[in-house]
């Protein structure tokens, strides 16, 4: 069964129908279109959302980290941004491997269809031709007949007419004649038109028009068959990428297996353990007698006037209902020996800034021993360079080294003082007296940077007595410090929420002045127009210091 033979009269059906397969053709592919914008919508928003929920880099969330679930959080975002990646995955190749070959294909089809139709209303224009010379040579038929049967009874009237004469009957027997000539003239030509006809009839009904619906056929089948591996092929992009997102979801499986809430609790005990003994009980004052106090041990032996006594009342009322542990403070200022951490935080710090210090060092020893080789080349083959050249850098490097050297045995130095202990008073003063010394004439070699923090204590030391000593103990009990003149001005480039303690929020372009600079911690003092003094990141403020 085919079209050419059963369909040999329906030519407007085939074309209604072939033309509603195209637009079938088209809306698929609009529908596919469709889907890839959603898968890409979705994915777009997937990864705002894994963006939205993932810290920013310096911020305190990186100590999170430490913590398993905390850490499995973070893995889960990671594996929601890959399966988003795979519904871009999917988005794309249904672009390209439905929708842009599916409408290529269409128009493909769309030219060989109109082909098929041109061929087909040609042969239609050749067969009506065709039945219209035959119509034409026909009616000529009949009237040529007609008038040839009136000449003939014409002519027999005439003969039979006694009054006629012999000259009248001759010329109405010619007239009969020649009218029957071209009667049977016009019989043979449309004989012959009417056997073209039928030939040209079963050429178009029996050879060319199944032909072109036999094609028009083959057509709408091939895009029928294309249309069914557009569906399939909808199906089969899907399903290549669902081990890749099952396997984003075994990662979401695995890090939540990952997860040790014991080690979580032991985490949060390292990193926050103060190592501060627990309080003793408070002893009973009975102000009811009155008993003279013995002196305290730090006034030397100096009786104590009644103004005293009633400004220790006055401090010891203040304090008198503080409960250390749970009162909130204000976070103090930041001193180079980390003295304002507690004891466990503080060796950490400070074993920390060692461990920085030496790999600094090892990295400069290494530049050294590079240089220095490459000085005994330059001696021994001149032509590869000036030994000479070296100098400046050999020298920077021995600066730094010396530097470094200095910085190491200074955080021993506050190491040992931490771990609880004795460090010779002299040497103390000795080793900052020889500190200074060498920073200064570092600075006047030139060796050091004018903004690196090593020339800033430089400054800082030059402007205090050579003999006081590095360590400062402070009263914890310290609530107000006097008023810091600001040392320039800053302006936030992003918002901060400052939930911390000792930290302050800030909005995007909002302005503070600068109280205190960065120490090397990541950490500036800034203060409000209202008062009003916290920490900020570092990296998170465009700092103008004011010119000296």
């Amino acid at each position: 069964m085919d079209w050419g033979t059963d369909l040999w009269d329906q030519f407007d059906i085939i074309e209604k129908h072939t033309q509603w397969g195209l637009d079938l053709v088209e809306k698929y592919v609009k529908f596919v279109k469709e889907r890839t914008e959603i898968e890409q919508n979705y994915a777009k928003q997937l990864r705002s959302l894994v963006k939205k929920f993932n810290p920013k880099r310096g911020t305190k969330e990186d100590q999170d980290c430490k913590y398993t679930h905390y850490q499995s959080f973070l893995d889960i975002l990671n594996e929601m941004n890959d399966y988003a990646g795979q519904r871009e995955v999917i988005a794309e190749n249904m672009m390209m491997n439905i929708c842009i070959e599916l409408t290529k294909y269409s128009q493909d089809i769309k030219h060989e269809r109109k082909s098929h139709l041109l061929d087909g209303r040609k042969s239609q224009q050749l067969l009506e031709s065709s039945y219209k010379l035959l119509d034409n040579s026909k009616r000529r038929f009949e009237r040529e007949w007609r008038e040839a049967e009136k000449a003939g009874l014409n002519a027999e009237r005439i003969d039979q007419d006694i009054n006629a004469t012999k000259a009248d009957v001759e010329k109405a027997k010619q007239h009969a004649n020649l009218r029957a000539h071209v009667a049977e003239e016009c019989k043979n030509d449309y004989a012959a038109q009417l056997q073209k006809y039928n030939k040209d009839q079963n050429q178009f009904y029996f050879i060319d028009m199944p032909q072109i619906f036999n094609k028009m056929q083959d057509m709408d089948e091939r895009r029928i068959k294309k249309l069914a591996d557009g569906y399939r092929t909808f199906a089969d992009i899907e399903r290549r990428v669902i081990p890749i997102i099952g396997k984003c979801l075994d990662g979401i499986n695995k890090a939540a297996d990952v997860i040790n809430e014991k080690n979580d609790t032991l985490t949060l005990i390292e990193l926050n353990k103060s190592g501060f003994e627990r309080p003793m009980d408070q002893e009973f004052e009975d102000y009811s007698q009155g008993i003279n106090r013995t002196a305290s041990d730090s006034s030397l032996g100096t009786p104590k006037t009644p103004a005293d006594s009633r400004i220790d009342h006055r401090a010891t009322m203040k304090n008198k209902n503080k409960l250390w542990p749970f009162s909130k403070k204000n976070k103090p200022t930041n001193s180079e020996d980390f003295s304002h951490l507690p004891p466990e935080q503080r060796r950490k710090k400070l074993q920390q800034k060692i461990d920085e210090r030496n790999k600094e060092l090892q990295k400069e020893l290494d530049q050294r021993d590079a240089l220095n080789k490459m000085k005994d080349v330059y001696q021994k083959t001149p032509q590869m360079g000036d030994p000479n050249s070296l100098e400046p850098q050999i020298i920077q490097t021995m600066n730094n080294i010396e530097r470094l050297r200095l910085e190491v045995q200074k955080y021993e130095s506050y190491l040992l003082n931490a771990e609880g202990r004795q460090v010779n008073r002299s040497d103390t003063l000795k080793y900052n007296a020889h500190y200074n010394q060498t920073t200064t004439i570092n600075n006047n070699n030139g060796s050091l940077e004018k903004d690196s923090p090593e020339a800033a204590h430089s400054d800082d030391s030059s402007q205090d007595n050579i003999s006081q000593p590095i360590y400062a103990e402070f009263d914890d009990d310290f609530e107000e410090e006097e008023s810091i003149l600001p040392i320039g001005q800053c302006t936030a480039m992003y918002t901060f929420d400052g939930s911390s303690e000792g930290t302050i929020s800030m909005t995007e372009a909002e302005t503070f002045s600068v109280v205190e600079e960065d120490k090397g911690d990541g950490w500036t003092r800034v203060r409000r127009a209202n008062g009003d003094e916290g920490y900020v990141p570092t990296s998170y403020v465009k700092i103008t210091l004011q010119k000296k």
